[in-house]
């Protein structure tokens, strides 16, 4: 009888357990901007570290998932369409900021140890498959991006200076040939009477 109970009162701890990573789980895909999938048989515990640790310093979580878990988790969220992603071992790249800078450590990675294998990715909103995951990762860095679309905002700013300055000069040159007209009329009259 006490083995009973004690195996009741261990499936549910063990239910309890696998409630909070659901809910734990949840949060991080409703928090995230940007996650991809990817299956990482083959890699040992050293490659997984060596790879979250190159995530880390994108500002990237990677969580090994149990795929039933995972399919709760994305309920009612954004990651909706992954759920039927989450098959075999999975793991997920989480990025609050910036998913380029995810897909670029992912892909680098895969391309350095081929075991890992990026299988999908979803990006405010949009499912990418693996080559546009790699397209993504051959973007400029964000700061770059940034700094482009600034200077492509200021050119025609500095058109418009400049036209503005042209117009002025000519407004400058129009009021300087007046006032010399003027002056030059009242030296003639001054001369003649």
């Amino acid at each position: 009888m006490r083995c009973e109970a004690g195996a009741k009162e261990e499936g549910v701890i063990a239910k309890v357990a696998k409630a909070e990573k659901v809910v734990a789980l949840h949060t991080k895909f409703v928090d995230a901007k940007a996650a991809i999938l990817a299956d990482y048989s083959g890699l040992n515990v050293q490659q997984l570290a060596e790879l979250r640790g190159q995530l880390r310093v994108a500002a990237v979580e990677l969580h090994v998932v149990k795929n039933t878990l995972a399919r709760r988790a994305v309920e009612e969220t954004g990651f909706a369409p992954l759920v039927e992603h989450f098959v075999g071992p999975i793991s997920v790249a989480f990025s609050q900021r910036d998913a380029v800078a995810m897909a670029k450590a992912l892909t680098e990675y895969a391309k350095k140890e081929p075991k890992l294998n990026v299988r999908i990715g979803l990006v405010e909103g949009q499912v990418l498959s693996p080559g546009q995951i790699t397209a993504l990762a051959e973007l400029p860095p964000r700061e770059v991006l940034l700094g482009r679309m600034l200077s492509g905002m200021q050119s025609p700013l500095a058109g418009l200076v400049g036209v503005l300055q042209g117009v002025l000069r000519q407004l400058v040159y129009v009021i300087q040939a007046v006032k010399d007209a003027k002056e030059q009329a009242g030296a003639q009259a001054g001369q003649e009477g």
